[in-house]
């Protein structure tokens, strides 16, 4: 038991850390949205009626699309694109889809390879582009429940102020809905753009993300070019 989450060690402390801060966000914002509404004169809400609401639900999606699209983009780019001595490029000459032999398809595969891989047509087609297609599903899910729930939040401020309401229509071409997606949007590849570059010139000793510390900047791959 005790080797078996050492080599899954990864996934069980970020799904650990996942759940921990959404367990801390929802009591965070539980106080703040009952705060709201008492200096506004209305009723405190309970725990389980403001996880399902859509104030909650909005945070959540808002932060879910921009994490997904940063990853969508980042793996799609990572196919055609190289960025001469980061650790998270191919080398300089290797961008594209890359061959049946390198990709361990069809007759190159593997006796353990997965089932898809050893197939012709669509079903490699699609095993071939999964990791791709899953999350640009996660993204656009993500993206219009952030659409559902920002509608009933924006409709609810401009009732509270004696405004109009607006259609989901309305409200996914309002200045509203794209502020805030936006800014989630901008963050996130932010950061991304910042790994690429910065694991150019510095390093973390023992990361499967970092260079060996000692590699030449301009070295890609750290087994040469």
């Amino acid at each position: 038991m005790r080797q078996k989450i050492h080599r899954q060690g990864l996934s069980i402390v970020f799904g650990a850390l996942f759940l921990l801060t959404r367990l801390g966000q929802s009591f965070a914002g539980l106080a703040d949205h009952n705060e709201t509404r008492l200096s506004h004169g209305g009723q405190v809400s309970g725990y389980l009626d403001f996880i399902t609401s859509s104030d909650f639900i909005v945070d959540v999606a808002e932060n879910w699309q921009s994490e997904y699209l940063q990853f969508f983009l980042f793996i799609l780019a990572t196919v055609w694109l190289v960025q001469k001595g980061s650790p998270e490029s191919k080398k300089v000459g290797d961008a594209g889809l890359g061959t049946d032999e390198e990709q361990l398809v069809g007759e190159y595969a593997k006796p353990n390879s997965p089932a898809w891989a050893k197939v012709d047509g669509w079903r490699r087609v699609l095993f071939s582009n999964s990791l791709l297609l899953v999350m640009g599903a996660v993204f656009l899910l993500s993206w219009w429940a952030q659409s559902l729930a920002g509608v009933v939040v924006y409709n609810e401020t401009q009732m509270e102020h004696g405004q109009d309401t607006v259609t989901w229509a309305g409200y996914v071409i309002s200045a509203d809905f794209w502020n805030r997606t936006l800014q989630n949007w901008q963050s996130g590849l932010l950061a991304v753009g910042r790994m690429v570059t910065l694991s150019i010139f510095l390093r973390q000793r023992g990361s499967s993300e970092s260079k060996p510390v000692g590699t030449p900047y301009d070295e890609t791959a750290t087994e040469g070019e």
